[in-house]
């Protein structure tokens, strides 16, 4: 299984590698590769490593190389069979963006193709309490098995104070 991440490139380099004024994209995919095994018989802080090694490895020299790529090959596909994209748009200010109309309901991403990414976007519920929303999508036996193993191992770390916790399972 191949997951990528996509990493902002803006400011991450001194001096920048964009042009001042400069709106178009500028991210790089990063990938990272591990089999279902893996994943399913190690910890999941294994895939957070994965994930956290992948965003590291984006060097100055990498991303030209990868714009390079892009020019050569015409922006060949990376969406291929046992590829996800996870990308973390928190710190992107979509829920700042302003067209004149009021503040923002929803920020993220136009179009995806759900079934090949996500993407973690920042959320403030009616009572002014931050969140995070992970929207991702699975066939129907998938998802519902999902929910169940995700249920049962937040009940198990709750205990009877389900409370305390940050994650909100929607009701039956």
């Amino acid at each position: 299984m191949r997951i990528i991440c996509l990493v902002n490139a803006r400011g991450k380099f001194n001096p920048p590698l964009l042009p001042r004024g400069y709106y178009g994209n500028g991210f790089c995919l990063l990938v990272e590769v591990a089999t279902a095994g893996e994943l399913f018989k190690k910890p999941i802080g294994y895939a957070l490593e994965l994930v956290r090694k992948a965003k590291a490895s984006m060097t100055e020299e990498y991303l030209q190389s990868t714009a390079s790529l892009m020019v050569l090959r015409g922006r060949p596909l990376f969406t291929v069979p046992g590829t996800y994209i996870v990308s973390d748009l928190r710190r992107a200010g979509l829920e700042k963006v302003d067209f004149g109309w009021g503040d923002a309901i929803y920020g993220g991403v136009a179009k995806a193709v759900p079934e090949l990414a996500s993407f973690y976007i920042p959320f403030t519920n009616k009572k002014g309490e931050d969140g995070i929303v992970v929207p991702f999508c699975l066939p129907a036996p998938a998802m519902e098995r999902f929910f169940k193993e995700l249920e049962g191992m937040l009940k198990g770390q709750l205990g009877s104070d389900e409370e305390k916790s940050k994650f909100k399972l929607p009701s039956s």
